[in-house]
């Protein structure tokens, strides 16, 4: 269900930026800005930092890595708007428009690292299972990934699990592929602040 607040519960300020957004970009305003610029005390600023600090902070991980982790998660969600913007994401990072898409396709035949492979079926247990155990963890510790790169990776999936869950829930529209590539441009350039 679309909730109306997201098209019309800002103010004035806000709405000159999203006319300046729309004016630089020829694009539409996407959701997800009107959703972290909408009450951006209770949830939109805090979220931002969480979110830039997983995505775009110190890793052991690469964006590209931590950007597919996001897509990977939103296809476990369903959430087509996130799988698409975090696929562009990690496209535009790696430099390679095959890699994300193999990997949301296919993870066991699509060619990347061992360590992110199994990092990713970890990721995949806990969003539709909501539970990990020791063993998972062991497995992924096996196949080659940190400690950090583990607590990195999961802080990727509470971010985007929140997000994910939120655009369903107020019914983010799917824009245009170059929607999408131009925000992965601003992602990559600008991050989540």
């Amino acid at each position: 269900m679309r909730l109306k607040i997201l098209d019309s519960g800002h103010g004035f300020g806000t709405k000159v930026l999203f006319a300046l957004i729309r004016a630089a970009s020829r694009q539409r305003v996407l959701d997800v800005i009107k959703l972290v610029k909408y009450r951006p005390d209770f949830y939109g600023t805090p979220m931002s930092e969480v979110t830039q600090e997983a995505m775009r902070g110190a890793s052991p991980w690469s964006v590209g890595d931590r950007e597919l982790m996001a897509a990977f998660i939103a296809k476990i969600n369903r959430c087509e708007f996130c799988t698409k913007a975090h696929s562009a994401v990690a496209d535009l990072a790696y430099g390679n428009r095959t890699k994300a898409p193999a990997a949301l396709s296919d993870l066991e035949s699509s060619g990347i690292d061992e360590p992110l492979r199994a990092t990713l079926v970890m990721l995949g247990k806990l969003t539709k299972e909501h539970v990990l155990d020791a063993d998972d963890v062991r497995a992924v510790i096996a196949a080659g990934a940190s400690f950090q790169q583990i607590e990195d990776a999961l802080a990727v999936s509470f971010s985007f699990n929140i997000i994910g869950r939120l655009a369903d829930s107020f019914g983010f529209s799917v824009p245009p592929p170059r929607a999408f590539d131009a925000g992965a441009k601003y992602l990559l350039a600008r991050g989540y602040r």
